[in-house]
């Protein structure tokens, strides 16, 4: 079988990342950082605007279709409210996500295991922050016209990793490219990637154990800079998941209807290039692949119509878009579906991911606080304490704010976000967050009030015993001692002789409190008889073992 020619390629990479504390505990606010880094001069990312940065009657139709796309509540979190809410960009006013994108990148060159090299052109490179949430993703895009199909499988596969998992006997990265190579407006490369540096992999995991990212992706990122290493840097990352990139990609072919079922597999879960012969996949695997992982309202080809030439694919890593080049509904950048995959699309695959990356940063956070938790040790449980109840209070702004089970009233947009939603598990992920924040908090509240319960045990007992003397010495207003015609020295000689006694037992029966009431306790229980009542008395001055 020939190699179907794919007539436009499109690529997004989504890459969530975990974003380090600050140093006051503060959730979300690295934005912050990223701003005062952009506005120096040397740096290559600016804020990027927004379509309603723009005078009113310059608003475009598109814009307006990808806004009326989401629900309400949606859309004040992709967008924002109005200007007559308060123009706070740390209120709800103003959308809580802040995108900053970089241009100097201009072409991605890939070289292949097949010595072949393939240039890409890049679309945009866009870094999310998300207002208290330490979370943020990149979005990378690039595009080409006219490739192999097994070209374009090759670059699915291989481009989005963040380091390699392993080496072949000559030493190269497998599943990755040879070679990664950012290149400017000029020409001239500015990055490029070090797969094959081995050695240098090893040693970052032997020293701070943790992976080390690939020379593209860091230069890439940079300001922000990875938590395990020696970098210096106030933005500090780390990974959240699995070092394969989430991605979307967009493929249009002159006869979508020729592809065969392990074409259509192959793409849908993005794995290599097959021999072109073999077929090393059973049916029953295509029937599992097509019950859940395609979308298929508007491919249907028995008919071989362009209108019902176009196929989805989700399996959660990865969304895949096939159809016919040519056809306005699919290859149109503004109505078809080209301009939905870049947009709506983009949008509510994001949002998916977004879901799953805060949860885990959650869940990450607490098996952290609870990994360092001594409760022997007064200070690493107020630290315990201080970090949960910051957990707790994320999680209820994420909850109210960011926690979407539904995107859409549109059926395509709705399915869609709901094959996403399966495929990532985010629903049991979110039960099992809730259910351990929710069950760390309780302990809180109970240890505190296992606290307060022994407050007051211990006051009654110092009130009780305080009581009987005070109930002695001033029987009927009698003073068994006059010294009222003392000198003001004797009288503070006096003073401070009667204090400290009067203090030691007071800090004596206080430590003495809990047997103190265990004693009382056995006096007022009439089933006790006296010698066990002050077999009771005695454990109060006996020494523990």
């Amino acid at each position: 079988m020939s190699d179907p020619l794919v007539r436009h390629f499109r690529q997004i990479l989504i890459w969530p990342l975990q974003l380090m504390p600050l140093a006051h505990g503060q959730m979300g606010r690295q934005w912050e950082l990223m701003q005062q880094a952009v506005s120096k001069s040397a740096s290559p990312w600016e804020a990027r605007s927004t379509e309603f940065d723009c005078p009113p009657e310059e608003f475009q139709e598109r814009h307006y279709r990808e806004f009326v796309t989401f629900l309400p509540y949606v859309q004040r979190f992709l967008y924002g409210e109005g200007i007559t809410e308060v123009a706070d960009a740390a209120s709800w006013g103003r959308s809580p996500m802040h995108v900053f994108r970089r241009t100097d990148i201009r072409t991605v060159r890939m070289s292949y295991k097949d010595g072949a090299r393939a240039d890409f052109r890049v679309a945009h490179i866009d870094l999310y922050f998300f207002f208290d949430i330490d979370v943020a993703i990149l979005a990378f895009e690039i595009m080409a016209d006219d490739l192999p199909m097994r070209r374009v499988q090759d670059t699915m596969f291989r481009l989005g990793r963040a380091f390699p998992a392993q080496w072949d006997e000559e030493e190269h990265a497998t599943n990755c490219p040879t070679r990664v190579e950012w290149l400017g407006a000029d020409g001239a490369v500015l990055c490029e990637s070090d797969y094959e540096d081995r050695k240098a992999f090893l040693a970052h995991v032997g020293e701070f154990r943790s992976t080390r990212m690939a020379a593209h992706w860091d230069f890439l990122l940079h300001p922000l800079v990875p938590h395990h290493s020696d970098e210096e840097g106030a933005i500090r990352y780390r990974q959240l998941e699995y070092h394969r990139m989430p991605l979307m990609a967009y493929l249009s072919f002159d006869d979508p209807f020729a592809l065969r079922e392990e074409d259509f597999y192959r793409l849908g879960m993005v794995t290599k290039p097959g021999d072109g012969d073999a077929l090393p996949y059973s049916p029953r695997v295509f029937e599992e692949f097509e019950r859940n992982c395609c979308y298929d309202r508007f491919w249907v080809p028995e008919r071989r119509h362009p209108a019902t030439s176009t196929r989805m694919m989700c399996n959660g890593h990865a969304f895949v878009l096939v159809g016919m080049h040519g056809n306005a509904f699919f290859s149109d950048p503004r109505t078809g579906a080209l301009g939905q995959f870049r947009h709506q699309h983009f949008l509510l695959t994001m949002v998916a991911h977004f879901h799953k990356a805060s949860l885990l940063l959650f869940r990450d956070r607490l098996a952290v606080a609870m990994s360092q938790l001594n409760i022997r040790n007064d200070i690493s449980v107020r630290l315990f304490k201080r970090e949960i109840r910051q957990c707790l209070e994320g999680f209820l702004r994420f909850n109210q704010r960011y926690w979407f089970r539904e995107v859409s009233n549109q059926v395509l947009t709705d399915q869609l976000f709901q094959m996403l939603r399966r495929h990532l598990d985010t629903e049991s992920l979110f039960t099992d967050v809730r259910e351990s924040v929710h069950g760390m908090n309780q302990y809180l509240e109970n240890d505190d009030l296992r606290r307060q319960a022994d407050t007051v045990v211990r006051l009654t007992v110092v009130t009780i015993l305080g009581m009987i003397g005070t109930t002695v010495t001033g029987f009927l207003g009698m003073n068994l001692f006059d010294y009222a015609g003392q000198s003001p020295g004797a009288k503070l000689g006096i003073f401070l002789l009667a204090l400290l006694p009067v203090f030691l037992l007071t800090l004596l029966t206080v430590v003495k409190s809990r047997q103190l009431s265990e004693f009382l306790d056995g006096v007022a229980d009439q089933r006790l008889r006296w010698p066990a009542k002050l077999q009771l008395l005695g454990r109060v001055f006996r020494r523990k073992k």
